[in-house]
């Protein structure tokens, strides 16, 4: 019902591509195997790990594997030696003993061999249980004996019965059709090429279908007819071109890169492929690193696509916010391509994000235009700009145009006619009259936020943004927040080089749109996804809070900062406690990493510290050769005291995350939308 519903919503508002042109799915570099891929295993793990065909590990051996091999092996040997020795010498001694308590020997031989077998087995037990403790048998048997066995046994094994297991591994991906009665179904997908994107789209239309019984023949029939195509995304779209990234759409998880085998990582993330998905997206994300250092080529854009994939699959819906030149993925991802300035842009932006309050758009597009050292007059320019809206909607029942709304705040005597005309015609004057009375005594005084609205109006009133925020039906079709309750994929290019101050309005005003319209679904069965390469222009103060609310929404934000001196103050240490997810790149500033490391908090590690002192013991004996070595060689003879303690550190210093980050890598914390915390992560992103 989403897709149909998206596809005949109002064209004029939500930008939905009229003509939808199919994209061709590219030809794969290897043969994709679906049923390998569907049946491969993904066994529960922390947020932050990638689960397909990821195997937990042993805490215990992981310790273990920290041994080097050579001393490894001559501490088993020596113990092997020595327990050996110790067990020829103890089953000597328990015959003597035997014997010397009368039992041995005995008339019947029978007795005799089973208390020698008894006292061998007793103290081979006893010798290998203490032995191969201190000389970790079992570690050096996990380590290079089973693996030998298990190559010995599997080169043995005749190659029918690997065909067979493995045909065994891979089991049918459409046995749940089969099995709720869609066998004709099952049996067309059988003879197409079905990739992971056509599989989860198909199942998660299987799943709508089982809610009703009545949905299954309209299934069947769809299937049959289509085929893999069946239930496609609006755009016709089944795979995106110049797919890079490793994705399980089965889970939504896009890999990143590794989490580094280093002390600082958890035992549970140590060598464990590294992945975002909405579980964690959901509490938002936060990236803070100088440019150049990969937050857009190694997390913007494979986000992006992860969640253009999952729009595709039915399971998602994507806005991606950047400058024209970022490179967040080909126009061909998405269907939606806004880029205000750019005369060949077949899409324009509602500026009220389509709300159906005049006062929430209002508020919401006055607080957008400010900019961040005048936010202290945003309540007074909200008022103010309410009150030329409302009577504009009530009046012609749209909201104004750039144009129309700066004439009106400048006070424009043509423009306040034309309104109170149509207020009488619409029979709605008395309910604004006090609204435009006020504007009226506001108008020339020196405080009137007014002639300011106007001032920073006129940004967007450009010759080059012709047609681009047009409310009347004239312009280009202007996209909407409110959409978000379908699977489109949104790409907004910012015109930062031409006009770098109405990119800067533009952004807070996308995110703001975005946070409200994500939060007030009334369909929020799709993770909504926002992805601001820069977001330095576009947080404020409501924003910040809204973030918090996203997580019970089914939605989230990725935002990229440079520095977080680019926020105000005040902004800061609300924004690290709004967001779930942080993640700092090489080459931060001392003062971003104070921040990361005061949220990321301390933990116990355990602190070895060594004291020498001057050896002062002994008698006359050992007091002279002290002073004799000490007149030969020079040197004074010390005892060591070795002492170990626990103690409280940061987890990661600002001095750390400043200058001992290694290009490529990335620090990240994350936080799944169910309270789970994963600390601090040494992520290693270049693949």
């Amino acid at each position: 019902m989403g897709l149909d519903g998206a596809r005949s919503h109002d064209e004029r508002t939500t930008a939905t591509p009229r003509t939808p042109m199919p994209h061709p799915r590219p030809p794969a570099r290897v043969p994709f195997d679906l049923a390998a891929w569907a049946s491969a295993p993904r066994p529960e793990a922390d947020p932050g790990v990638f689960r397909q065909d990821h195997r937990q590990l042993d805490p215990d051996r992981a310790e273990a594997a920290k041994v080097p091999t050579w001393p490894l092996l001559l501490r088993a040997g020596l113990n092997a030696v020595v327990g050996w020795l110790a067990y020829v010498y103890g089953v000597e001694v328990a015959k003597y003993g035997t014997t010397l308590i009368g039992v041995l020997p005995t008339r019947s031989a029978f007795v005799a061999v089973s208390v020698v077998l008894t006292l061998n087995v007793l103290v081979a037990g006893i010798v290998i249980k203490v032995f191969g403790r201190m000389g970790r048998w079992p570690e050096v048997w996990r380590r290079y004996a089973l693996p030998l066995l298990s190559r010995t046994v599997t080169e043995e094994v005749p190659a029918a019965e690997e065909e067979q297991s493995e045909a065994a591994r891979r089991r049918d991906p459409w046995a749940v059709l089969r099995q709720g009665g869609a066998g004709v179904a099952a049996g067309r997908l059988d003879g197409e090429a079905v990739g992971d994107v056509d599989y989860v789209r198909i199942r998660r239309a299987w799943e709508s279908a089982q809610a009703d019984p009545a949905f299954l023949p309209a299934f069947v029939e769809q299937v049959s007819l289509r085929g893999a195509a069946a239930f496609a995304h609006p755009s016709e779209a089944r795979e995106l071109p110049g797919r890079a990234e490793r994705h399980d759409l089965l889970l939504g998880q896009v890999r990143l890169g590794t989490a580094q085998d280093v002390p600082k990582n958890p035992l549970t993330h140590r060598s464990a492929g590294f992945a975002l998905d909405p579980v964690v997206l959901g509490t938002s994300l936060l990236a803070v690193g100088p440019a150049g250092t990969g937050k857009t080529a190694r997390l913007a854009r494979p986000v992006a696509e992860a969640l253009c994939l999952q729009a595709l699959a039915g399971t998602a819906c994507a806005v991606v916010i950047g400058a024209a030149d970022a490179d967040l993925g080909p126009d061909a991802w998405y269907d939606v391509v806004i880029a205000p300035g750019d005369p060949s842009s077949r899409y324009g932006l509602d500026l009220y994000g389509a709300a159906q309050d005049p006062d929430e758009a209002a508020a919401r597009l006055a607080e957008a235009l400010l900019p961040d050292e005048l936010t202290a007059r945003a309540e007074t320019a909200r008022t103010a700009l309410q009150q030329m809206v409302g009577p504009f909607h009530a009046a012609f029942g749209r909201y104004p145009g750039v144009r129309e709304l700066r004439a009106l705040l400048a006070g424009e005597p043509e423009s306040l006619e034309a309104l109170v005309k149509g207020l009488r015609a619409a029979e709605r004057l008395g309910s604004f009259e006090r609204d435009l009375e006020h504007r009226e005594h506001q108008r020339g005084r020196a405080d009137d936020p007014g002639a300011l609205l106007a001032d920073r109006l006129a940004l967007l009133d450009r010759p080059a943004f012709e047609g681009a925020f047009a409310t009347d039906g004239t312009g280009r079709p202007p996209f909407a927040m409110r959409v978000l309750d379908h699977p489109l994929r949104v790409r907004v290019k910012l015109p930062e080089r031409s006009h770098p101050e109405a990119a800067r309005m533009l952004s807070r005003l996308l995110v703001g749109q975005f946070v409200q319209a994500a939060g007030s679904r009334g369909d929020r069965s799709l993770f909504a996804g926002l992805v601001v390469d820069d977001a330095s222009a576009a947080l404020d103060a409501g924003i910040v809070r809204g973030l918090q609310r996203l997580r019970g929404a089914n939605a989230g934000v990725v935002l990229l900062l440079r520095t977080l001196v680019d926020l105000p103050e005040a902004l800061r240490a609300p924004l690290f406690g709004a967001v779930g997810c942080r993640a700092a790149f090489p080459g931060i500033a001392p003062w971003d990493g104070k921040l990361f490391s005061e949220a990321w908090g301390t933990h116990l590690v355990r602190e070895t510290a060594v004291t020498l002192a001057p050896d002062t013991s002994g008698g006359i004996v050992r007091r002279a050769g002290r002073l004799g070595r000490k007149a030969l060689s020079g040197t004074t003879a010390q005892t060591e005291s070795v002492t170990t303690r626990e103690v409280e550190r940061l987890r990661w210093s600002p001095s750390d995350l400043a200058h001992a980050l290694p290009a490529g890598h990335a620090v990240v914390s994350l936080t799944a939308v169910s309270g789970e915390q994963v600390p601090p992560l040494l992520v290693d992103l270049r693949g």
